[in-house]
């Protein structure tokens, strides 16, 4: 089982108006077992990595290191790895866990090098990364200093977080809840910063999106959106029939000009495009622990510049505004 007491302490602490009954009711829902039949499998696995604590622990670069390898020893080493593959598949990272590298399907890396160049000083900031996956870059921003708290409906990211933070002996300022956005009691006007990364292209409302984002943020906070956009002008948006690069769940891809006219409606200022990049097979793979399908499956083999379905092919932007 996982333990969520220190998220709830440190959500009451830091006086959020979050009400603790709500979000114990949520938690209880989250981790009842007869609505996902994968979670007794996804709790052994966490039940049955090696019981060890380290204190050898680097946040802040690119693979996120926790333990040395000379901290297990060789029947440990094969459950080690053994069980974090029964978590599969690994979206984000990379990490090494006691000499152990998981090379993720993202290089999650290059996307943070990307944006974190640009942000606010996260130091003694207050952060909601919604969509979170298994906390890569909440814990590249607990490294600067933040308090962060991810949010992902899906369990199996939150174990992939516990596991990775369960051997630390120091906990991280970095916390994982089951929910999405529509868990966040609304109007909470509390958080500092505000990432949403890879979200906005699956919701079928992107402005009731965008507005639950800016309500949970207090007066002069920063969000960060990174998105899936296409060419064209602020009238312009892909609403994808069928898939998009094999994708059942992408609702809404906007140009970057019609993306500005969304967060302005918000009430969003000072929006900046800080990276426009088209993502490329050596930044979203197949790997060892990713083995399903990746981007190279998902782009037509004779023209790389679409989609298997002929849509423009995966190009993203991330923008800053408060």
């Amino acid at each position: 089982m996982i333990d969520f007491q220190p998220a709830i302490a440190v959500l009451e602490e830091s006086q959020i108006p979050w009400p603790c009954t709500k979000l114990k009711r949520d938690l209880e829902l989250a981790l009842d077992k007869n609505l996902n039949g994968n979670l007794e499998r996804w709790f052994e696995a966490l039940a049955n990595l090696p019981q060890v604590k380290s204190e050898q622990v680097a946040l802040n670069q690119d693979c996120i290191q926790v333990g040395l390898a000379t901290n297990l020893n060789s029947a440990q080493h094969g459950d080690l790895k053994h069980h974090l593959k029964a978590l599969h598949p690994w979206r984000k990272g990379p990490f090494e866990l006691f000499g152990l590298k998981v090379d993720s399907e993202w290089r999650s890396d290059w996307k943070w090098q990307r944006i974190s160049p640009h942000l606010s000083p996260l130091k003694d900031r207050l952060v909601l990364d919604v969509g979170c996956g298994n906390g890569y870059y909440a814990l590249r921003m607990a490294a600067e200093g933040a308090t962060v708290f991810g949010i992902d409906p899906s369990m199996l990211f939150v174990s992939q977080f516990a596991a990775i933070t369960g051997f630390m002996k120091m906990r991280p300022s970095a916390y994982c809840l089951p929910f999405g956005i529509e868990q966040v009691p609304a109007n909470l006007h509390a958080f500092d910063t505000v990432f949403s990364m890879g979200v906005l292209y699956h919701r079928r409302n992107p402005a009731e999106h965008i507005n639950a984002l800016v309500n949970t943020l207090r007066p002069g906070g920063e969000l960060v959106l990174e998105t899936l956009v296409i060419d064209g002008g602020k009238n312009d948006v892909l609403i994808p029939e069928g898939r998009y690069a094999k994708m059942r769940n992408v609702w809404y891809i906007p140009s970057i000009e019609h993306l500005f006219c969304l967060l302005k409606q918000a009430g969003l200022k000072e929006i900046r495009l800080i990276d426009d990049s088209i993502t490329t097979t050596e930044e979203q793979r197949s790997t060892e622990w990713m083995t399903w399908e990746s981007l190279a499956n998902f782009l037509d083999p004779t023209d790389k510049s679409k989609t298997i379905e002929g849509h423009p092919a995966p190009r993203r932007a991330s923008i800053i505004a408060s």
